[in-house]
Parts: C-alpha cells; sequence; structure tokens
C-alpha cells in the first residue's frame, strides 16, 4: 500500500481535527476473515479534500454524513473523501478485514499445544488499517470508543476497561472511552486468556498469556507485578503528571514480531517472556527491562506523542533510557546498566559505523513518508538515543533533566510534541546551552573514539585525552593498581570526572596507574582505547577489575578492535579464554560467549581456522562449568552450556546429553537445551527426520513447533533443504515466527557446498517474498535469512548488484545494505595482518 508522506499528513492535519472513534469489531467469522464497522466524527477547518485509509478484503458499504460512497472509488488503501465543506462530518465504513500470519494488523494463532485460538492487535506504525478504517498519523489523536463480539468463552482486551455486556452467550463487550490517543495505540486482544488480575494505586492491573503457558505465567506472576508496582511507584516519584489511563493490563501474545508495544492500557509483550525454561537472572533482568522500557513510554509516546515520525526517538531513546534507569533504581537488579553495555550499545555502535547510520534525530527531509520512519526503528534510535541521553544527565544533572521533562508533559499532554519542544523545555531550567548541545549530539552521525594518553614528572602523572570527534563528553576516567596481595586483580585508586577535549592536561599525584579507564561507570556514548600499558594490563588482569560496568567497558573496547581490524580475532579467542572462567557477571559472560560464537568463529575466522576456534571455545566452556558451582552461578552454568552445545563438533556428546537428559554437572535439558541440541546435532548430519518428529511429539507447544522447523531445516539433506527453501520462499503460508525459526537453521557453516546453489538464488527470492508479504517478512528475511556463512567476495557482488537495482523493498533494502556492510568488514577483518 501506499506509505503516507509527510506533505500529505501535514494537509490534512491542517485541514481536519478528530473527535471520535466508534468501532465495532465481529470475530466470529470464521478463520480468514472479521468484521469492522467504525464511524470517524470529525470537522472540517475549511473546504477541501482528503482521505481515509483503510485495507480490507472487502469494503461493503461506506457514508459520508449519510451519503452514500462508491466502494469501487476505494484506491488502495484511500478512500477519497472530497467536497468536504467546513463544519462537522460523520464518515462510516463497513467492511470484512483479513486476519494477519506475520504479527501486523489482526495477528491470529492457534496454539498446537491445546488447539485454541488467540487474536490481538499490532497498529504500529501505519498498520491500524488492517483493522478498522483511519486518519492514519499521529498527530490526529481522538477518543475511542469500541465494542467487540467473540465467542463467548473468549476475553476482550482493549486500551480501556472492558466489560461484558447483554447475554454472555452473545459474546458482546464494550470498552471504556479512552483519552485521546494517536491510531497507532489502538490495541484489542481475544481469546481465552489465563489471567492474574491485582490491583495497585487504586487502578485494575493484569497480566495475561496463553492457556498452555498458565502454569509458567503463574510461577513468574509475583516477580512480574513486583517489578510493574515499583517501576510504576518509581515513575510517578519522578514524574508530576500522573499515569493518564484507567487500567494497566500486560498481555504475553504468540508470534509477535517486536520486544512488546506501549499500548496505552494494554502494553504486548512477545510471549517468550514466559518462561517455560531455565533463564538466568540477566534475561529476567532483560524481561524487567521491558516492562519498565513500556511503561515509561506511558508519558513519552502516549501521554506525549510525537509529531511527526522523524522524532521517533522521542518515544524510544527516552523509554530505553528509562527502562534501565528506573529498573536500576527501583528494583533488584541494579546491575542494569551493565548488560546494557554488553547488549544494546553494541548494537548502536554497529548500526552507527554502518552506510544506513542516521542521527538520533534526523531533519525533517529525511523521513519524508511512513516507509521511511520505519527503517529508522534501530539500534540508533534506541541504543544510541538511550547512550546519548545518559551523557545528557551527567553533563546536565538528573535534577535538571527532570525538571525539563517535567515542564515538557505539562505543556503538551493529550498532544503532540518536536524536538524543538522538548530542547526549549529543557532550556527553560538551565543556563547551559542545550540546543547547541543537541545540535551536536542529535544531528550528527558516527562514533568518537578516546584514547588516553600520560607522562611523568615529578611524583606527578599528568592525563590527556586524543579525542577522535566532533562532539563534547563528559565522562569520569578510572585509575587502577595492581592488588599487591592479589597480583592478578586491580583495585581503584581514583575515579574522576572530566570534560573532553581536555583545556589542559589533568595532573594527579603519584606514579601513572597501572590501568587507566576512560568512560569508566561507562557514561558517555564513543569508542575507547587504551594507551599501551593499560591494554597490557587488561591482557593480564581484566577479569581482576572490581566493578562488572569497568570490565564491560573493557570488554566492549576489544570487541570494538576485533571489527576495527586492530585486534586478531584467535587474540579476543584467548583473552576470553584466560578471563571469562573468573567473570562473575553473566551479562559479560553473554555478551563475550555471544561474539565469539557468531562473529569470530563463523564469520571473523577462515574456515581452515574455525574448528581450532571452537575447539578453543568448547574449551573455554569446559573451564567455566569446571569452576562455577553453586546456586549463585546457575546463570553463568547454563550460559556455559548454551554455547558449548552450539559449539560443539562431537555428535556423541548430545546424544549422551540427550538421553541423560542433564548437561555435565547440571543443569537439566528442559525443552529448550533439548531443542538447541538437536538443532546442533542436525547441523552436523547427526539425527534424523524421525528424530526430530519424535521430539516434536514429546514437546507439541509453539515452541516445539519452531524448534523442529529449524531442525528439519537444518539437516544436511537436499531434500531437506528444498522442503525448507520451498516453505520460506515459494509458499505464503509460514507466520513469521515459523519463517525465522526455518531460516535459522537453513544457513549452516559446515555445509557450503551443499547451500552454495542457495546462496545465489537468495537475492532475487528474498526481493519477492518482501515484495509480496511486506515489512515483517522483509525485516525477517533480511535479518535471519541472508546467508551469513558465505563470506567472500562472490556474495559480497551478488548482493551489490541486487542493491544497484531497484526492485527491494524500503524494508528489505534497510536489511541488505547493513548486511552487506557487515560482510564487506569481515572480509576485511579475514584478510587484515595480525
Amino acid at each position: 500500500m501506499p506509505a503516507l508522506t509527510r506533505e500529505e499528513a501535514q494537509d490534512r492535519a491542517r485541514l481536519l481535527d478528530v473527535h471520535r472513534y466508534e468501532i465495532d469489531l465481529d470475530l466470529t467469522r470464521g478463520d480468514d476473515l472479521f468484521r469492522s464497522t467504525t464511524v470517524i466524527h470529525f470537522s472540517a477547518r475549511t473546504a477541501g479534500d482528503t482521505f481515509a485509509e483503510i485495507k480490507p478484503a472487502t469494503l461493503h458499504h461506506a457514508t459520508l454524513d449519510g451519503h452514500l460512497l462508491d466502494p469501487a472509488t476505494l484506491d488502495d488503501n484511500r478512500l477519497p473523501l472530497t467536497g468536504l465543506a467546513p463544519g462537522p462530518h460523520e464518515l462510516r465504513l463497513e467492511a470484512d478485514m483479513r486476519y494477519s500470519r506475520t504479527g501486523e494488523g489482526m495477528h491470529r494463532f492457534t496454539d498446537p499445544a491445546d488447539g485454541e485460538t488467540y487474536l490481538y492487535s499490532q497498529a504500529f506504525l501505519d498498520d491500524v488499517q488492517r483493522v478498522f478504517a483511519a486518519f492514519d498519523q499521529p498527530d490526529l489523536k481522538a477518543v475511542f470508543d469500541a465494542t467487540v463480539t467473540a465467542p463467548p468463552a473468549w476475553t476482550v482486551l482493549g486500551n480501556a476497561v472492558a466489560t461484558r455486556t447483554g447475554d454472555p452467550a452473545e459474546g458482546r463487550w464494550t470498552l471504556a472511552t479512552t483519552q485521546p490517543l494517536s491510531t497507532y495505540f489502538v490495541a484489542f486482544a481475544a481469546g481465552p486468556w489465563h489471567s492474574v488480575r491485582t490491583e495497585h494505586a487504586g487502578l485494575p492491573f493484569a497480566l495475561h498469556c496463553r492457556r498452555s503457558l498458565a502454569a509458567h505465567l503463574d510461577a513468574d506472576a509475583e516477580e512480574i507485578l513486583d517489578i510493574t508496582r515499583r517501576c510504576f511507584d518509581r515513575f510517578h516519584e519522578i514524574f508530576d503528571e500522573p499515569y493518564p489511563f484507567d487500567s494497566y493490563d500486560q498481555a504475553f501474545v504468540p508470534e509477535f514480531n517486536a520486544g512488546a508495544m506501549e499500548n496505552p492500557g494494554l502494553v504486548t509483550f512477545r510471549d517468550e517472556y514466559v518462561f517455560r525454561s531455565a533463564v538466568t537472572d540477566t534475561e529476567r533482568q532483560t524481561r524487567g527491562v521491558t516492562i519498565a522500557h513500556e511503561m515509561a513510554h506511558m508519558w513519552f509516546g502516549d501521554l506525549v506523542t510525537l509529531q511527526w515520525w522523524d522524532d521517533i526517538w522521542l518515544n524510544e531513546s527516552f523509554a530505553e533510557y528509562l527502562g534501565y534507569e528506573v529498573l536500576a533504581q527501583a528494583t533488584r537488579f541494579d546491575g542494569a546498566w551493565t548488560e546494557f553495555a554488553c547488549s544494546r550499545k553494541s548494537w548502536g555502535y554497529d548500526a552507527d559505523q554502518r552506510p544506513s547510520t542516521h542521527p538520533v534525530a534526523p531533519d525533517l527531509d529525511a523521513v519524508p513518508d511512513t516507509a521511511s520512519a520505519l527503517l529508522n526503528f534501530d539500534g540508533i534510535s534506541y541504543a544510541k538515543g538511550a547512550s546519548v541521553l545518559r551523557q545528557l544527565v551527567t553533563w546536565l544533572g538528573e535534577k535538571t533533566f527532570l525538571a525539563g521533562l517535567n515542564d515538557h508533559f505539562t505543556r503538551h499532554r493529550f498532544g503532540n510534541a518536536t524536538l524543538a519542544d522538548l530542547i526549549d523545555s529543557l532550556a527553560r531550567h538551565t543556563d547551559r546551552d542545550v540546543h547547541t548541545w543537541a545540535d551536536t549530539w542529535l544531528r550528527t552521525t558516527g562514533v568518537d573514539t578516546l584514547t588516553p594518553a600520560t607522562t611523568e614528572t615529578d611524583g606527578h602523572w599528568h592525563l590527556t585525552v586524543d579525542h577522535h570527534g566532533t562532539r563534547p563528553h563528559r565522562i569520569a576516567v578510572g585509575a587502577y593498581d595492581h592488588d599487591p596481595a592479589h597480583p592478578t586483580r586491580l583495585t581503584l585508586r581514583d575515579r574522576f570526572e572530566t570534560d573532553v577535549p581536555l583545556g589542559t592536561p589533568t595532573t594527579l599525584p603519584g606514579p601513572r596507574p597501572a590501568l587507566l579507564l576512560p568512560n569508566d561507570r561507562d557514561l558517555t556514548y564513543a569508542k575507547i582505547r587504551l594507551d599501551p600499558t593499560s591494554w597490557d594490563t587488561a591482557v593480564r588482569s581484566l577479569s581482576g577489575l572490581p566493578d562488572p560496568l569497568a570490565r564491560a567497558v573493557v570488554w566492549n573496547a576489544a570487541r570494538d578492535m576485533v571489527r576495527d581490524a586492530e585486534l586478531t580475532p584467535t587474540a579476543y579467542l584467548e583473552a576470553a579464554r584466560a578471563h571469562l572462567p573468573h567473570e562473575t557477571d553473566t551479562a559479560i559472560t553473554r555478551g563475550v560467549l555471544t561474539f565469539a560464537r557468531q562473529q569470530i568463529t563463523d564469520r571473523y575466522t577462515h574456515p581452515t581456522a574455525r574448528p581450532q576456534a571452537l575447539a578453543t571455545l568448547t574449551d573455554l566452556c569446559h573451564d567455566l562449568l569446571d569452576r562455577t558451582t553453586g546456586h549463585h552461578t546457575q546463570g553463568l552454568r547454563l550460559t556455559a552450556v548454551r554455547t558449548l552445545i552450539d559449539s560443539t563438533t562431537t555428535p556423541g556428546t548430545l546424544h549422551h546429553w540427550l538421553t541423560t537428559g542433564t548437561a555435565p554437572g547440571g543443569p537439566a535439558l528442559d525443552p529448550d537445551l533439548r531443542w538447541r541440541a538437536l538443532a546442533r546435532l542436525a547441523a552436523l548430519g547427526a539425527t534424523t527426520p524421525a528424530a526430530i518428529d519424535a521430539e516434536l511429539a514429546r514437546d507439541p507447544s509453539a515452541t516445539g513447533q519452531e524448534g523442529a522447523a529449524r531442525c528439519h531445516a537444518a539437516l544436511p539433506d537436499p531434500t531437506a533443504k528444498q522442503t525448507a527453501w520451498d516453505a520460506m520462499y515459494t509458499r505464503d503460508d509460514l507466520s513469521n515466527y515459523l519463517f525465522i525459526a526455518t531460516a535459522q537453521g537453513f544457513w549452516q557453516p559446515e555445509q557450503l557446498d551443499l547451500l552454495r546453489p542457495y546462496r545465489d538464488r537468495y537475492f532475487p527470492a528474498a526481493t519477492a517474498l518482501a515484495t509480496r508479504r511486506g515489512p515483517a517478512l522483509a525485516d525477517a528475511t533480511g535479518r535471519h535469512g541472508f546467508p551469513h556463512p558465505f563470506v567472500d567476495t562472490d556474495t559480497l557482488h551478488l548482493g551489490q548488484e541486487c542493491l544497484a537495482t531497484t526492485a527491494p523493498t524500503p524494508a528489505l533494502r534497510r536489511k541488505l545494505t547493513d548486511q552487506i556492510d557487515d560482510l564487506r568488514r569481515a572480509l576485511t577483518i579475514r584478510t587484515a595482518r595480525p
């Protein structure tokens, strides 16, 4: 469907005021379609023409002010409204709408575990048109009234409190009138939900999930609700404006494309957050961050909404920052920023060094339509934006920062705002030049690099910082010495804040420290390089740094050095082998092992050296298991076992684990670990389709179906590969999750000869799929379907040839651009001199 342009949105916003929507959905009409009836009450300020959006299977009836409109005038998703006179109007449309299998619009899912069906809507960014008719742009807010007809045994959820009305056998539900909302926030969920209900601060709170996950939700419900309550209370401590909606439901829904969606009053989460197998405490923390992130959106995004999509960072950067900050302040997860450094920040660094990078706050002209806006939901808008806000708080002070935010909410509550509005609110509470700071940090691209240098004279040492970049930084510098009692440990001598660029060198008493760490506490967004003495100390004593966040900063520096071909992949693995067995932080362990397994062994290491790299990684995992005992190390052990499974080249070991049901010394092989082991056996050609089907019979859940699809696709068998390829690119019946699982299994580094013909077919097949099935599948095929194992110039040239055409959709083009750049980087690393 055609993307809405900024100019069209501005024209329509000048013409219309939208007051109220009346929506009626009938969800009882079969497996393929539902009935959607919409009445929109709006006013025209002047005479003019415009259009409403709807993407129906069939538009049955349309009237404007009681006069019939011809459904045949619907042009793709646009229904023309011509000859509007100044004053009030009523638009009424009745249509049949298609259910989705891709997580866009009204998604329909039947649970293979029990046959129950669930529906939920995802209206973002312009997918509300797949659910009901709308003037679909963020700055035309209105209140919403909704009624829903569903099977009698179902529960209906929405943005406001839902009440069953009339005869229960009729399955009618009425939702309370909402506050003014942008159309992309309107949400519904319907099905035989398992619910856990409570009340907090005078509001109804609830959790919902599929019935087949009920026991798993019940096991974690108190933890989830405790985090929810604590974050809710903390937001009310820092914000003057109270929570602006009438309820707070959190629904864990199947086959959800994102981590979650901030629908006011009905936050939807991917239901992988209902843990059915063992997880680490870091993964519980990540779930907590997501809960806090979505709650932050109730103010940043829902109460005050961007005017146009160029300001998406006003939603996502602030929610990302506040999600980590509030979780760390309000709950037991006080190490949340270490996980951010290990996982999210590297996402931002990587994105900011690709050709597709963009400013955190791009120019208005850089986001001309909704299709281009969708591309900016990336590591820049989330991770870099949150890092920049952390630097802003460091530079401005938290008290001033929060005063500016509260000013912003007061001025724009239930309205729309821009970057300029926010900066003006901040500027009203400080004499610092916030406007220049914003231009420097928010309107530019790329990553600065900070490198310390020292000299010594007369019992003092002097610090300078080589600053490769253009932005000012307020950083903490850590000075660490060797612990005389434990030579491999380091102790903090001093930590001080300073501004970069430095006006004059910083002079401190005593000898220079053994390790000088710029950006200690990770307060700014910049790549870090250590001076030679500090790097030598880090190589010997990295695990001896006392603070996990300091260790994360050093590991990130090592990661960046590998990616910039300044440190060999082998040296990184050697550092991991030396220090991870002594690591106590699960987020660091997971981050280092993930980079080592996914990038070092499979992309940055030459195929002839890959067996040795895998052997080093498996030895490292055995060392971790040997050195970790007790309940407090369960997360470390689970992390090590997962990587050990993924890296092993000896099928007998995995067969033994599957037979006994445990890994060495634990943990027990729960469903997730069993599927992981079977997927590795499939890639090694050491299992059979019958064994995969037997495991599916043992675990017939939705996750089991995904595991089976992944395993079947991983088999090194021509028939299995052709079947998987046809499922992904010939048939269009795979859901988004089953497509991803199949793609994840398909490409295996051990199977290059078998896969090479499919590598040659990938680019035209992905282009055709993205055109047929839309942005969600474009993202899936570009992210997961790309032929990652082929790190060679032939693949590079095929990708460049594809990008030279106009065939890829915008969503696929962005993914391919990033993949090709990552491939080019991998080739550079492989050919770099040691």
